[in-house]
């Protein structure tokens, strides 16, 4: 019976119930309407989605891009910002991947792993592709219209292969920067696997620019670290919108730090 509710439920994270984390002092007291963050659940690490709300809960962004994430999980976390928070957010899923080891449900009938955007604003023109390679697995993006700062954008937010897969994440840059390209104003969210020297990811930094001003794909660029290997991975690029604050959020529940950007689109 025991390994029947694992596989329905998906692995166990302690700490689901609706107990509420006590915000740190600083958090936003509602959502931020300029303010986007991307991160990188991690997945399967067993966390907790009551301590995922609370991180979340802390910034308030107005548009947050998860990867690594369960269909399961995303719903528990989007509840739990509304009950716990009282922040109340739209979700549009980008599934690649159907797994009950990562993801619960049953093996004829897997839970659903990929992107998720969550948006305090309606999203709009939802797209989902899954890239002709994923890689060590499937892999892919998921794009939407919505607003930040108050003005509609198109929103991205991807996972790109491994880290010693540069073949394979070329081609998915050459696929999702193909689509960006086509937007005079776009926000790039996701985990790229890959430094911002590599040459993989030359296309994106033809198009955009990521929300740190010091972070370039040129060896004097200096850029915050987003993962606890001390590596730069996780994006906000920008096409045709202005930065006005980054940061770089450590955090516990996760082998990603939340990158936080707060933009100017006028």
């Amino acid at each position: 019976m025991i390994v029947v509710c694992v596989l329905l439920l998906g692995p166990s994270a302690p700490g689901d119930a609706l107990v509420g984390r006590p915000l740190p002092a600083g958090a936003a007291r509602d959502v931020v309407p300029n303010r986007v963050i991307t991160w990188n659940l991690c997945n399967p690490c067993g966390k907790s989605n009551a301590d995922r709300a609370a991180e979340i809960a802390t910034y308030a962004p107005q548009v947050i891009g998860l990867q690594e994430s369960c269909t399961g999980d995303v719903k528990r976390i989007r509840d739990l910002l509304e009950s716990l928070y009282g922040l109340v957010y739209h979700v549009e899923y980008g599934t690649v991947l159907q797994n009950w080891g990562r993801c619960g449900g049953v093996p004829w009938s897997p839970g659903g792993y990929g992107q998720a955007l969550l948006s305090a604003a309606p999203m709009t023109d939802r797209v989902v592709v899954e890239y002709p390679d994923g890689g060590s697995e499937d892999r892919g993006y998921l794009a939407v219209t919505t607003t930040v700062d108050d003005k509609p954008v198109r929103v991205f937010n991807t996972h790109l292969a491994q880290r010693q897969q540069e073949d394979v994440r070329t081609e998915q840059v050459r696929v999702l920067g193909a689509a960006v390209g086509e937007y005079d104003r776009a926000i790039v969210l996701g985990d790229f696997n890959a430094t911002p020297d590599t040459p993989e990811l030359a296309p994106m930094w033809t198009l955009a620019t990521d929300t740190d001003p010091q972070c370039r794909p040129s060896a004097s660029g200096t850029c915050d670290t987003t993962t606890d290997w001390y590596s730069k991975f996780d994006y906000v690029f920008l096409r045709g919108i202005t930065s006005l604050r980054h940061q770089v959020h450590p955090t516990a529940y996760s082998d990603h730090d939340l990158l936080q950007a707060d933009l100017d689109l006028t």
